[in-house]
Formats: C-alpha cells, sequence, structure tokens
C-alpha cells in the first residue's frame, strides 16, 4: 500500500470518526455516569475516616488497587457493551478502523499512567501520587483523540489534566498532608474528584446538552 493511499485512508477513518463523534458522546454518558457515582461512592467513606482519625487508612494499599482496578474494569465492560450494542445497530464490525485508531492514540498515555501508578503503590507505598498519575495518564489519553473527538471529550481531558496537575502542586507543598500516616485520605480525595465529580459532571452536560427524544432520533438515523 502507497503512502499517500494509507494517508487518505487514515483521512477516511477520521473524517468517519468524527462523523460519529456526536453519537460516541452520547453512549459514553451512560458509562462515565456509572463510574462516577462509584468512584465517588468509593472515595467519600475512606476520605471522611482519614478526617477523623488523623489520617488513619481504612483498609490496605492492596485493597485499595483492588478497589479502583474492579471499578476501572465495571465501567470498562459497560461501556465495551454499550459501544457494541451501537456497532450491532449499525451492521458495522465491533472492532472497526476506527476503534483501532482510537485505542492507538488512548491506549499508550494510558498504560504509561497505571504502569507508573501501580509502581508507586507496590514499591514506594505511595497511594496519592498513583491517583495523581491515573488521573493525568486518563486526561492525557483522552487529549490523543483529540483529532476525532466529539469537543466535550477533549473538555474533560483538560478539565483531568489540569485538576492532576492542581492536586498535585497542592499535595507538594503541604507538608501536613504527605507526612500523614497513610495517605489513603488524600489519595480517596484525589480519586473521588478526578474520576469521580468529573465524570458525573462531564454526564449531566451530555444529557442536558440535546433534548433526549431529539438525541434519539439523531441515533437512528445515523
Amino acid at each position: 500500500m502507497s503512502q499517500a493511499h494509507t494517508a487518505l485512508e487514515h483521512l477516511r477513518v477520521i473524517r468517519s470518526l468524527m462523523e460519529k463523534a456526536h453519537i460516541y458522546r452520547a453512549i459514553s454518558a451512560p458509562a462515565a455516569l456509572l463510574g462516577g457515582v462509584l468512584a465517588l461512592t468509593a472515595s467519600v467513606w475512606p476520605a471522611w475516616h482519614a478526617a477523623q482519625h488523623d489520617g488513619a487508612a481504612l483498609f490496605s494499599n492492596r485493597t485499595f488497587l483492588i478497589l479502583w482496578h474492579s471499578i476501572l474494569a465495571i465501567t470498562s465492560v459497560v461501556n465495551m457493551l454499550l459501544l457494541a450494542r451501537e456497532a450491532r445497530r449499525r451492521d458495522q464490525p465491533f472492532v472497526s478502523d476506527g476503534m483501532r485508531m482510537a485505542l492507538r492514540a488512548f491506549l499508550p498515555p494510558m498504560l504509561v499512567g497505571g504502569a507508573v501508578a501501580l509502581i508507586l503503590v507496590i514499591f514506594l507505598h505511595n497511594l496519592t501520587l498513583a491517583a495523581l498519575m491515573w488521573a493525568l495518564g486518563h486526561g492525557l489519553a483522552l487529549l490523543a483523540t483529540a483529532g476525532f473527538s466529539p469537543r466535550s471529550l477533549i473538555r474533560l481531558g483538560w478539565a483531568f489534566v489540569s485538576l492532576g496537575l492542581l492536586l498535585l502542586l497542592l499535595w507538594a507543598a503541604n507538608p501536613d498532608v504527605r507526612n500523614l500516616s497513610s495517605d489513603l485520605g488524600p489519595a480517596s480525595i484525589v480519586m473521588g474528584l478526578t474520576f469521580g465529580l468529573l465524570h458525573v459532571i462531564y454526564a449531566i452536560a451530555v444529557f442536558l446538552s440535546r433534548p433526549p427524544q431529539a438525541l434519539k432520533s439523531e441515533v437512528v438515523t445515523a
């Protein structure tokens, strides 16, 4: 395949992705709402316990990893099921050229952020930095798809990066927080504000941005 043909094929895939961007935004909102609610639920109790007991941990680092990877798995499965249902409705393959292009852009920052976070938890026992790496990696992954994503997802990516950097600054500049007996509380706050609050705000904004009947009609006729 010539370079010119390859470039034209990439442009075709990008154009297709941009045309479907509003549909993907509608599909991703329920999964974002589910993930946001689960994240807020999982973060409030450990943060409240730490505030009431001078930073003491409610559970172990291992439980922290299992809890948040479970939430990631649940929301990923729900998102995949929604995408698969939409692919069946459009009579298209689930793993399309567009999905492969999106994954090539999305996965590298996600893998780096996830791997660095695991190293921080397992070897350095630093949950807060791990949570910040997850948030920053997720934000960069969303921004990596900016060439064909809806603007709402790009704004969500910038929100993750901006809030992640702000929380990193606040954590680094506050020795009282960094020197707590356990950083499960601060880490839970980071996870709740980013993966919880930002996803809930994103989902609500998507739901309110277009009347449900109009959106349904648009999806059916796409």
